[in-house]
């Protein structure tokens, strides 16, 4: 799936570069309080006066802008400090103000066009790059997944180290889920209001139809080979819920050959010892069958559908979030 133009701050600002535009990204680095937007927010200003993005949902963004024009003028990184007031914050549905830091750096004379279009290049192909900048020194790197900020990369959160900010550019997550079942429906919507990319795998057309999943995407391919043209990655989550061994099992195999983060599979019990002979039988490790979630979910006595879909989504943000 595309990312919408909001979240394409980086690949916007290098186009806008190479246009002969100029083009300087404001990135908030550091907040307190009831700051508007997160830490790593972005906010893209062309030398011809576009905008795009956002550092401070309207309350600061003015005085941002004209720190780019400034920056596009004399070349130079900055770091600026606002305070959001209690009434600039209300306007923006905030309880109370805040105060945020935001450093903002021109495009080719302080980031280099170079290593902007090296985060562009990641960030089209799914692989989670760190962008760290010394305020100090103005040295700048790039590191990958399972560099020295690996942390930050499970937390989904940029930030300070001492005088290092780090912005980390994560592939947005996506969920496979195989078997367009009653708790598909509940779980694609729940996914979604979480940041995932839902996608339904159900080769048989009559589950997997638009009636039952409306907008949806849908594979009606076999799990398998849907997945291996998708390609699994570390911000993928696959659930699968058909109890269908001929549908279920190509998918999980697929799955524990991938670098996919979390794997939950529906089933009793006594379904989930049968499946671990039959991929024991396959040749798995027992190391890589423990990666599986079975029965899939969190235990939280969940009955219905809906419920279900909610301790499985509970359980996805745990693995996500602390491993």
């Amino acid at each position: 799936m595309d990312r919408a133009a909001h979240d394409r701050i980086p690949e916007i600002a290098l186009d806008w570069h190479r246009a002969g535009k100029g083009a300087a990204l404001a990135t908030v680095i550091e907040t307190w309080g009831s700051a508007p937007r997160p830490v790593g927010s972005q906010l893209a200003v062309s030398g011809a006066g576009e905008m795009m993005g956002s550092v401070s949902g309207g309350c600061v963004e003015g005085a941002v802008v004209a720190e780019a024009e400034a920056a596009l003028q004399d070349g130079k990184p900055r770091v600026l400090t606002y305070g959001v007031s209690d009434n600039d914050a209300f306007a923006v549905g905030l309880a109370c103000g805040g105060t945020i830091r935001v450093l903002v750096e021109p495009v080719g004379e302080a980031l280099p066009e170079a290593m902007l279009a090296d985060i562009v290049t990641a960030r089209a192909g799914r692989v989670g790059i760190a962008y760290a900048v010394n305020m100090e020194s103005w040295d700048r790197s790039l590191t990958p997944r399972d560099g020295p900020h690996r942390d930050r990369f499970r937390a989904d959160k940029s930030g300070i180290d001492e005088s290092l900010f780090v912005a980390i550019h994560n592939p947005p997550l996506r969920m496979i889920i195989v078997g367009a079942v009653h708790i598909a429906q509940p779980l694609v919507g729940i996914a979604r209001s979480c940041g995932y990319d839902p996608l339904l795998i159900d080769p048989r057309e009559a589950f997997g139809s638009e009636a039952r999943f409306a907008g949806e995407v849908i594979s009606h391919d076999w799990p398998d080979e849907a997945m291996a043209a998708i390609g699994l990655d570390a911000r993928t989550a696959v659930v699968t819920l058909t109890h269908d061994p001929k549908l279920d099992d190509p998918a999980i195999q697929t799955a524990l050959r991938s670098d996919s983060f979390y794997l939950g599979c529906l089933g009793s019990t006594r379904t989930h010892a049968k499946r671990l002979a039959r991929l024991e039988e396959a040749g798995f490790s027992g190391a890589e069958i423990a990666r599986i979630h079975a029965p899939v979910g969190l235990d939280i006595g969940a009955k219905s559908p809906a419920e279900i879909a909610v301790s499985i989504m509970a359980q996805v943000t745990q693995v996500l979030r602390r491993g």
